[in-house]
C-alpha cells in the first residue's frame, strides 16, 4: 500500500485526489461490479482515500457497490462521501428534497446501503429551494450530533446559500463541477469558500472524459450514456470544443504526460484546498489519473493552459434544461 499527499476539506483530512464512483452505476453504460470493486480497492491501495457516491446514483446501487468493496478491514481506509436530496428515483421527474424529514429517512437509508454505522462526509446533493437552508442544515446538524455523520458538505450551492448553511453548522466541502471547461464558480463561489475555510471538491474534472481526447465523436457510447443529452457533446459544439482538446494535447506532448493528466494537474493547481474527484471504472485510468498529483506546472505552462480554455471558451452549456434547472444560483 502507497500514500497519496494529503489535502483538508475543512478540519477533514482526505487524499489530495478522491475517487467518484458515479460512473460504476450511473451515467456511462452497463455497471460491472467485479471490475468497479476491483478499482475502488486499486485506489485504496494506491493512497487513495476519499470515495464519492450517492443514493441517486444507480437508485442506491452505487452506495451498496460501495459498502460492499469496503466489508471488512478496507472500511478504515476510506473516508466515504455520500449525499442526498434527489427524491426521484432514475426516469423520473426531478424532485428535490431537503425538509428536515427527509434528510432523517436519507441518512438511515444510505447507511443500511452502505453498511456502515456513520457517514463520513455527508452532502446535500441540491438545493431545495422550497426550504430555508437553514432547516436542511439544521437536520444535518442533528445527524452529527447522533454520530451518524461525522462533516457536513453541499453540492452546487451558490454563495449565499454556503454562507447561509455555514452560519448553521460548518460547512467540510462543497462539491461543484470545476474543470478547464467548467469555471463558473471562479468569480464568486470559490472566494467564499476559501473565507470560511471550506475546502472545494470538483467533481467532472476532466469533462466528463472530454478532455483526455477520448471522445471525438459519440459514436460507440451507449444510447443510456448521458454525454448525449448535454449541449457541450452536441453536434456544432462537439467540433468546436475538440479544438481545446487539440490544444491540449500539444501542449501534454511537450511535457511527455497526456491531456487528462495535464487538464486534471491544472484542477490540482487551483489551491490546497482543492480535491478532485475523476471517476472512472477501470484501473488504467485510475492510475493514470493518480499520477497527475505529482505534475509540477510552471507559471508559464499554467498560463498556456488557461488560454487553451479561457473562461467562457467552451460552446454550450454544462448541462440540459431540465438539469440546470435544480442548481442553486
Amino acid at each position: 500500500m502507497t500514500s497519496l499527499p494529503t489535502r483538508h476539506l475543512g478540519a477533514l483530512t482526505v487524499s489530495a485526489q478522491g475517487l467518484g464512483c458515479m460512473g460504476m452505476s450511473h451515467g456511462y453504460g452497463t455497471s460491472d461490479d467485479a471490475q468497479s470493486t476491483a478499482t475502488i480497492h486499486r485506489a485504496l491501495d494506491l493512497g487513495t482515500t476519499l470515495l464519492d457516491t450517492s443514493d441517486f446514483y444507480g437508485s442506491g446501487h452505487n452506495e451498496q457497490l460501495l459498502g460492499r468493496a469496503l466489508a471488512g478491514s478496507r472500511r478504515e481506509q476510506a473516508v466515504i462521501a455520500t449525499k442526498f436530496g434527489f427524491a426521484n428515483r432514475l426516469g423520473e421527474p426531478l424532485h428535490i428534497r431537503g425538509d428536515a424529514a427527509y434528510v432523517r429517512e436519507a441518512c438511515d437509508a444510505s447507511l443500511r446501503r452502505l453498511g456502515v454505522d456513520h457517514i463520513d462526509l455527508y452532502y446535500l446533493h441540491r438545493v431545495d429551494r422550497s426550504v430555508p437552508i437553514e432547516e436542511t442544515v439544521g437536520a444535518m446538524a442533528d445527524l452529527v450530533d447522533a454520530g451518524k455523520v461525522r462533516h457536513l458538505g453541499l453540492s452546487e450551492a451558490s454563495a449565499r446559500t454556503i454562507e447561509r448553511a455555514h452560519a448553521v453548522h460548518p460547512i467540510a466541502a462543497l462539491q461543484s463541477e470545476w474543470s478547464l471547461w467548467t469555471r463558473d464558480l471562479e468569480a464568486e463561489i470559490a472566494p467564499v469558500c476559501r473565507e470560511l475555510g471550506i475546502g472545494i471538491v470538483p467533481f467532472s474534472p476532466l469533462g466528463r472524459g472530454f478532455l483526455t481526447g477520448r471522445y471525438t465523436t459519440l459514436d460507440g457510447l451507449p444510447e443510456d450514456d448521458l454525454r448525449r443529452t448535454q449541449p457541450r457533446f452536441a453536434d456544432g459544439n462537439l467540433e468546436r470544443n475538440l479544438g481545446i482538446v487539440d490544444t491540449l494535447n500539444a501542449l501534454a506532448a511537450e511535457k511527455g504526460v497526456t491531456a487528462g493528466q495535464l487538464a486534471l494537474a491544472w484542477v490540482q493547481h487551483r489551491g490546497d484546498d482543492v480535491v478532485p474527484i475523476p471517476g472512472t471504472r477501470r484501473e488504467k485510468y485510475l492510475e493514470e489519473n493518480l499520477a497527475a498529483v505529482a505534475i509540477e506546472l510552471s507559471a508559464d505552462e499554467l498560463a498556456a493552459i488557461d488560454a487553451a480554455a479561457p473562461a467562457g471558451g467552451v460552446a454550450g452549456t454544462r448541462y440540459d434544461e431540465r438539469s440546470l434547472s435544480v442548481v442553486d444560483s
